[in-house]
This record gives C-alpha cells, structure tokens and sequence, in this order.
C-alpha cells in the first residue's frame, strides 16, 4: 500500500499454552520452568510468528509480555475464557523473580538477534500493554521496574534498539494521565531498577486513544453515533502532556491501538458499522485530526496502529475489527489504501465545509457534516502527483444529502506543467463504491458463498476508481474539478503530470 513500512503488534508473545488461539487469547510457552525451577526455552511457536512477519516485509513492534505462568506471582486461574468470566488472569501479574524475567527478556532478544540476523535493527520495542489498568496487576511502580530490567536487557543484546513505551490506555481520565506522567517522570529522572542509575531509555511514547460508539434511539430512528471527539480528546490530552516535558517534547509518538472503540473481538449487530463505510470515513477523519493536533503541540506522530485482526472460523462480516472477512476485504481497507497513496510534503487545504478541529475536539461531529480534505505532494521518476483526499463524515450514521465538492487546485504555475495539462484520477469508498459489505447484502447475506460469489466479493472489495481516468488543461494554473460526495463517504483525487 505504501512505501512506508508496515510495523505488527502482537499480544501474547511470552505467554504460556500450547499455542491454540481463542478470542482475546494466545499463548507461545517461550518459558517453563523444570522441577527445580531452572527456566526452559522454547521458541518454536514465537518462530512460526516472526517467520510470518519477515517473509511478508513486516516489521514487529515486539510487545514484551505476558507474564509465563511458571514466573507469575498470582499462577491461578492462567487462562481466561471470554466472553465469559475475567480476561484478566495469571498472565497479567508481575513476575516472581525480576532477575530471572531479565534472563528471559535477553535470551529472547538474543534468540531473535540470532535467526534475523541485521533486521532486527529496523524493529521497535516496547514493555507490555495498557499497566494502567487490568493487563497489569501490579502497581505503577512494579511497572517501571518491569520496564528498566526488560529494556536493559535487550540493549544488552541490541545497543541500538528501540525502545519504548508504556503503551498505557487513551488519556482520557485522571487515572490515565497520572499513570503516563509517573513514566515520564521516571524515564526522566527516576532512579532506574536494573543499573541503580537516572532515568531510563525512551525511544517513543505510547498510548491508545479510543473512540466511544453507541446505538441510540433517535428521532430519526435507532443509529450508530459515533462520538469521535473522544477519541480525539484522548489524543489531545496525550499529545498535551508529552509536549509538556522539555525532556520528551521531541520523542516521536505511537498511537499504540488507534480505533472507534476497545473491543475487537467483540462482535454483533452493535458492531455492524464496521463492515460498511462509516468504519473507513471514521480513519479518514481521525487519522487526518491527529495529524492537525501534532501540528498544534509541535509533536511528531510516527505511526499509528489500528488494533484489527484476523478472525478465523467464524462468519461473513460477523462484526470484528478487522480489515477482511473470509479472504473479502472491507470497505475500511480500502480506506487505508487511499491514505496510502498520500506521500511526499503537506500542502495546505482551505474548505468551506470544514467543521473547527477544537469544535469536533470537544463536541465530535453532531451538526453539520464535516466535509474537509488533506493533500500531500510527490516528485519522483521525474513525475509529479498531488493527492486529495477528501471526507464526508457525521457521528450519526443516517440518510443524508450528497455533499457536492468544488475542488480547485491552485499554484501550479510555477510547477512546470509542461504540456499544461495534468490526468486526474478518483478513487472512491461509499456506500456504492468500495463496498464488498453492499454486495453480500445484495446477494442475501449468504453464510457460505458459492465460488462465483466469493469471486466477486473478494473484487469488490478493491478499491475502486470512479470513471477512467481524464486529461484536463490547468486554467492560470489551477484545475477546477467538481463531484458529489455521499455522507460518510472518502475520495482520493490524483492529479499526475
């Protein structure tokens, strides 16, 4: 999708089991322990997945974590059964013995040094996930020492590692933001559990913002709202803090899980808007927002992760988060494949119909729709492309008028547009373009498609181009281009000379 490399984060990488998997469970048994307590290793599952990853030009963002059953202060009950009971068993403890977690964490750093040889180099690490709630049933504290010993250990192996963290929840409570800004604190000048010294390495910085999705009862009748102020509040905050640190102010931030809400493998009719387009308009106007908030804090957003898997065995468009159902890619996909074709520099992008980021910040996007546009620009091979991209979006997913979009891409004049002429392209996401979700509905929701209808989900699931593409001489400089746009609806237009 893009030259920029993908980066996978995986849960589970430490813990203990046979590897089956389950919702919100896996498990690889890397460490054991023999009758008299000396630690066993076994890599041959964590292998399988980093194998995977490098085979298909992936890098991990290695999580450490969970804690082995063997090592974990509170064993019993280890293995949760979702949806049933409490998620957060054995796993999520801190260890027995930090000395011997320090030993695990170097030999597994070495293990990975060993098989992949130079490209771990290109890899990013981080200690455990969300310690500010559940995933960690120890105190903040424990934490920082889980985090000193683990970071330690794999610049021991790794010197140039990166390094990183604490991966906590959105800072969207006091909670959360009184949890990031003790690690801050002690990465800055706290005294360090593994070398007694000041401070600890931090590489980039880390949290989950989230969104906040309900089904409500409205006048218009029952709907999803969205509520994507509060994911954006959670970055806002976030962002807010990191630059209130002269020490971390210029650290690059990874928005470790960037989504509508929590849960990705929760599934059902409440989380049915993931199969259609309001899922994708929804990246389009967060990912675009977060960029805007950067650039009011002056911080660098590196990446952003969205917390989507891959669900095996289990029904068409059944409701997870995740980017394909059954080999059928989702309308949401084809969103990331537009913000794909975005490279090159800024360019600055006025629209009338915008709604103010600290109006959708605060109130999310209730009353007017929010039809606005980013655009970047690209030279290379001795071509130049500019790209629009351009959203509808409303929190409330109900029927509305198209919007219609006046486009006039202005200054090309000092570009040398030699012939004067450029070839305009467009790509679509909507309700009729991009949309496999539509077609299996069309088809009668079928819970096995026949062969020639799997054919041709898995085609509409591409990202499709509206219309050929069209060659239009530049007026003064500018192109003047003009369509309509559905509600929750994202076009990409290219402009290529």
């Amino acid at each position: 999708m893009s030259p920029v490399p993908v980066y996978f984060r995986p849960h589970n990488l430490l813990t203990s089991g046979d590897g089956e998997g389950s919702l919100k469970w896996g498990s690889t048994n890397a460490y054991s322990e023999d009758a008299k307590g000396k630690p066993v290793y076994d890599w041959t599952i964590t292998d399988r997945i980093f194998d995977a990853l490098t085979e298909a030009h992936v890098r991990p963002l290695v999580e450490i974590g969970f804690m082995p059953e063997a090592m974990s202060t509170h064993p019993d009950p280890y293995r949760h059964t979702f949806p049933k009971g409490d998620i957060y068993t054995g796993w999520a403890y801190p260890p027995k013995d930090f000395v011997k977690w320090g030993k695990l964490v170097r030999a597994y750093a070495q293990h990975l040094k060993q098989r992949y040889g130079s490209e771990v180099n290109g890899w990013m690490w981080e200690i455990w996930n969300e310690p500010d709630i559940g995933y960690w049933h120890g105190t903040p504290e424990e934490y920082d020492h889980l985090y000193d010993v683990s970071v330690e250990s794999i610049r021991e192996v790794l010197p140039k590692a990166r390094v990183g963290g604490p991966e906590s929840t959105g800072v969207a409570s006091s909670h959360a933001e009184a949890f990031l800004r003790q690690f801050l604190e002690h990465c800055a000048k706290g005294r360090n559990f593994a070398s007694g010294g000041t401070g600890a390495p931090l590489d980039f910085i880390s949290f989950h913002p989230k969104g906040r999705p309900s089904n409500i009862a409205g006048k218009d009748g029952p709907h999803v709202r969205m509520d994507i102020g509060h994911q954006l509040r959670a970055i806002d905050r976030g962002m807010r803090i990191v630059a209130s640190y002269p020490e971390w102010k210029n650290t690059p931030i990874v928005l470790g899980e960037s989504d509508p809400e929590g849960c990705a493998a929760c599934k059902g009719p409440e989380n049915g808007y993931r199969n259609g387009p309001l899922y994708g308009v929804s990246v389009a106007e967060a990912t675009a927002r977060t960029y805007e908030l950067a650039r009011k804090y002056d911080v660098r957003v590196e990446g952003s992760v969205t917390w989507a898997f891959e669900f095996e065995n289990q029904p068409y468009f059944a409701g997870f988060r995740e980017l394909a159902t059954n080999g059928v890619d989702k309308p949401v996909l084809n969103v990331f494949r537009m913000l794909g074709m975005l490279g090159g520099d800024w360019l600055e992008v006025i629209s009338s119909g915008a709604e103010s980021l600290d109006d959708i910040v605060q109130e999310g996007v209730l009353g007017r729709a929010d039809v606005d546009a980013v655009a970047t620009m690209d030279r290379k091979a001795g071509r130049s492309q500019i790209s629009v991209l351009v959203w509808n979006y409303h929190d409330d997913d109900l029927p509305a008028s198209d919007a219609a979009v006046n486009l006039t891409v202005d200054g090309l004049s000092g570009l040398d547009v030699g012939t004067g002429k450029v070839e305009v392209e467009q790509f679509r996401m909507d309700a009729n373009h991009s949309n496999a979700y539509a077609l299996w509905q069309k088809m009668g929701s079928p819970a096995q498609p026949t062969a020639a209808q799997q054919q041709q989900l898995e085609s509409a699931g591409g990202l499709q181009q509206v219309g050929p593409a069209r060659s239009i001489a530049t007026q003064d400089g500018t192109v003047p281009l003009s369509f309509t746009l559905p509600r929750q609806g994202v076009a990409l237009v290219r402009l290529s000379w």
